[in-house]
C-alpha cells in the first residue's frame, strides 16, 4: 500500500472533487483517478460515487477515509519521533476540556506547565465540544487526550478517574450572602441557565428532576463559561455547576455566590481519557501526565 495514495484519497474526500484535489496536490487528474482505481482494485470495492457535483465516499470509502486519517497521522508522528530521538520532546497534542467542568480552572495552568517543562510541545486546547463528542474524537484519533465527565467504562478508551464534585447553585442574588445550602427544589425554581440535554451535567440534573417529580425554570441553555458569567453579572439568571466550574465563574464575576445544593445531593465525576487502542506519542504521554497531575492537585 502506497501512503501517497491514502493521502490523495483523504484529500479528495475532504475537498469533494478529484479535479480540485488534482490542482491542490499538483498531480495530473488522470494520475489521481488512477490512484483511486488502484485503491478500489486493492480492496475490491468501489470507494467513490462520482457525479457532476463532485465525489462522495461509499460506505467502504468512509471506512477507508477514517482509517487513512489515523494511518497518516501515525506516519507523521513516526517521522517526528525519529527526528527528535534523544532530543527534547516535541509535537502537537490536541487536548479536550469538557465545558463546565474542572478544565475551566486548569487550562491556563496546563499551558504554563508545558511551556516551562516541555517547550517543544505545541498544545491545542478544545472545549467547544461536549464530553461524549470528545470521547468519539479520541476513538478516531482526532483528539489525543481529554478531561471529561466520566461516562462509564468504554472498551476502546482508557480513563484515570480524577474527582467527584457536588453541584452548587451559582447566583449573584444578595439573599444568599448568609445561606449555607439550598434545597434542590428551591434551586430549580429560580430562573436558570443550564447546559443542553446532551451534556452530562444536565443529565444529572434532569434525573433528579424526574425523581422529584418537578420541573426546572430554565430560561436559556449554554455550555459557555463566558456566556454564563455575563448572564450572572447582569442578574439575568442563576446556574448549577460543579464546584470547580463555579469557582471559574466566580473568578470572572467576583460578586457571585456559590451555594451547595441539598436534598438531594447531586454529584458529577470527571476523568482524564485517552485511546486504549491507538499508540500515544511521547508528547501525548507527557501532556497526559501533566493533565492528570494538575487535575488531582486542584481537587485535593
Amino acid at each position: 500500500m502506497d501512503i501517497r495514495k491514502l493521502h490523495s484519497f483523504v484529500k479528495i474526500i475532504d475537498i469533494g472533487s478529484i479535479t480540485r484535489a488534482s490542482a491542490i496536490l499538483h498531480i495530473a487528474q488522470p494520475a489521481l483517478s488512477q490512484q483511486v482505481a488502484g485503491l478500489e482494485s486493492h480492496y475490491g470495492k468501489p470507494l467513490l460515487v462520482r457525479s457532476k457535483r463532485g465525489v462522495v465516499p461509499t460506505e467502504a470509502g468512509k471506512v477507508l477515509y477514517r482509517h487513512a486519517q489515523i494511518i497518516l497521522r501515525q506516519m507523521d508522528e513516526v517521522e517526528l519521533d525519529i527526528q527528535t530521538a534523544s532530543e527534547d520532546i516535541r509535537g502537537t497534542v490536541r487536548v479536550g476540556l469538557a465545558p463546565l467542568g474542572l478544565g475551566s480552572l486548569l487550562a491556563a495552568q496546563l499551558i504554563e506547565k508545558l511551556r516551562r517543562d516541555y517547550p517543544g510541545i505545541m498544545l491545542y486546547i478544545n472545549e467547544n465540544v461536549g464530553g461524549g463528542a470528545m470521547s468519539e474524537l479520541i476513538m478516531t484519533g482526532k483528539m489525543d487526550v481529554a478531561l471529561i465527565f466520566y461516562p462509564g467504562a468504554i472498551p476502546s478508551l482508557a480513563f484515570e478517574k480524577i474527582s467527584t464534585e457536588e453541584l452548587h447553585l451559582v447566583t449573584t442574588s444578595e439573599r444568599f450572602d448568609d445561606v449555607d445550602e439550598i434545597a434542590f427544589a428551591d434551586a430549580v425554581a429560580r430562573k436558570l441557565i443550564l447546559p443542553s440535554k446532551i451534556h452530562t451535567l444536565r443529565q444529572v440534573i434532569d434525573t433528579s428532576l424526574v425523581r422529584k417529580g418537578i420541573t426546572a425554570h430554565i430560561v436559556a441553555q449554554t455550555e459557555s463559561i463566558s456566556v454564563l458569567s455575563n448572564a450572572l453579572s447582569e442578574g439575568l439568571a442563576d446556574t448549577i455547576l460543579p464546584l470547580s466550574a463555579a469557582k471559574a465563574v466566580q473568578r470572572r464575576v467576583p460578586e457571585a455566590r456559590i451555594c451547595p445544593i441539598r436534598r438531594p445531593n447531586m454529584h458529577s465525576n470527571m476523568a482524564v481519557c485517552w485511546s486504549a487502542q491507538l499508540p500515544l506519542s511521547e508528547a501525548t504521554l507527557a501532556v497526559q501526565k501533566c493533565l492528570i497531575d494538575l487535575s488531582l492537585q486542584l481537587t485535593r
